[in-house]
């Protein structure tokens, strides 16, 4: 579970476009799709801990099951399945040994293009979830289908490949909201400013979270003041902008407890607190447990 602690300090959570590839040479710009199997099964069918800062992935599982680890939350799966790992989301899997299908890393300027004209696509495909396809009530040989042309029109270099590849990829993200609303019964509304600005937000945590505490710059940015940007947090998210800020800063933390062997000071370091004594304090404000008894807790039985 753990990264491995080098002798310069500890060693940060891996970072790829494809699992196990350091270098960015596939089309960064649009995506890629490859079998299961392909990766997988040279790697003993375990994908450990790592993330994809630039891209989203979508797996289709067609064969078997395993087990996944997005965050804090680790779920079992089996097939038929649909998997969806936002950008950024550090995960892990444990597939059974013989799972196939398929997985479709898209980078986020794909996603962009693909959900300009409908944004509860993007909505959808920043949640990290699980879909299991049996009783939703979708074809699963349609859906099968969808990802089948796809990895034909990714491997082919015949016209209109790359509309085509849109097009394809346009489907997978429609599946994920169709499955979205059937695993949770419930619509996903069109956003408004307030959800936009809730949106935008976040994009700056991303940037700016381990530096920057005051509101004010937040706001600033922005260009709304910080009672705005408060009533749009709580009106989308049902919190305040300082607490969007510490949720981040939480999860960031969870992240190097859970897996990283960096001692309590260095998470403290790493995630912008010059006094480890008062990340303590702020942690276990928070979690309601010391970043040291949450490390434990976390670690996997057995």
């Amino acid at each position: 579970m753990a990264a491995s602690r080098g002798a310069t300090g500890p060693r940060a959570i891996p970072r790829y476009y494809l699992y196990g590839d350091q270098g960015a040479d596939v089309e960064l710009d649009l995506l890629h799709i490859e079998p299961i199997r392909d990766r997988s099964g040279p790697n003993d069918w375990r994908i450990r801990p790592h993330s994809h800062p630039d891209h989203m992935q979508v797996l289709l599982l067609r064969d078997g099951g395993g087990t996944i680890r997005m965050e804090e939350r680790q779920q079992d799966f089996t097939a038929p399945v649909l998997l969806c790992i936002p950008a950024g989301i550090v995960h892990q899997i444990d597939f059974q040994p013989g799972t196939d299908g398929y997985v479709v890393t898209a980078a986020l300027g794909c996603l962009r293009a693909a959900t300009a004209t409908d944004p509860r696509l993007a909505e959808v495909a920043a949640r990290p979830a699980v879909y299991p396809v049996a009783g939703s009530g979708l074809n699963l040989d349609a859906v099968i289908d969808t990802f089948d042309w796809l990895h034909q029109e990714f491997i082919w270099s015949s016209p209109g490949r790359r509309t085509a590849i849109m097009a394809q990829f346009m489907r997978v993200l429609v599946i994920l909201l169709r499955l979205s609303i059937t695993e949770q019964d419930q619509a996903t509304a069109l956003p408004d400013r307030d959800h936009d600005l809730v949106m935008r937000y976040r994009a700056l945590l991303e940037q700016h979270f381990r530096q920057e505490r005051a509101l004010s710059f937040y706001a600033g940015e922005l260009a709304v003041t910080p009672a705005r940007l408060n009533a749009a947090c709580k009106a989308r998210a049902d919190k305040t902008a300082s607490e969007l800020l510490y949720a981040r800063l939480i999860t960031e933390a969870k992240r190097y407890l859970i897996y990283t062997e960096s001692s309590v000071a260095q998470v403290a370091h790493l995630t912008g607190f010059d006094d480890p004594a008062y990340f303590n304090r702020f942690f276990t404000q928070r979690v309601g447990l010391s970043p040291g008894n949450f490390r434990k807790q976390a670690q996997p039985e057995g």
